[in-house]
């Protein structure tokens, strides 16, 4: 379907681009009309100018729903292993000097001291305490 998203796409901003100059038309010559009355409604669009914007944006939604991509993996263990069967396919390629550059990208993240976890740092508090009392 990629193939009818552009098309799509651009016929659907030139329809809106004609319904954007239609009511910019109307506008105009209902403003400088003579025969313009006080009343609101005689400055109203026609209804055939909404019609065609709104069929316009659809064609252009659809046609940029057509074209986009597989979407990518919201779970991140899935894009995780995804990135890391690339990277070994690559270094099996290139060889292992790059592997590290190619793997997780969240590999430092990882590698990194965590946060202190109080919780434990207690438990081995009262662990050390109980072997001295003893």
């Amino acid at each position: 379907m990629a193939w009818l998203s552009r098309p799509l796409t651009l016929v659907g901003l030139v329809i809106l681009a004609h319904g954007c100059y239609s009511a910019y038309e109307h506008t105009l010559l209902a403003s400088t009309s003579v025969q313009h009355s006080a009343s609101a409604s005689a400055a109203a669009l026609p209804l055939d100018i909404y019609i065609e914007t709104i069929a316009a944006t659809f064609m252009i939604c659809l046609g940029l729903v057509l074209g986009s991509g597989a979407p990518e993996p919201i779970q991140w263990h899935t894009w995780a292993g995804k990135i890391e069967r690339e990277a070994d396919s690559k270094s099996s390629q290139t060889g292992d000097a790059d592997k590290e550059a190619l793997g997780n990208p969240f590999n430092a993240l990882e590698a990194r001291s965590g946060f202190i976890n109080i919780h434990q740092l207690r438990s081995d508090f009262v662990k050390y305490t109980q072997q001295l009392n003893k």
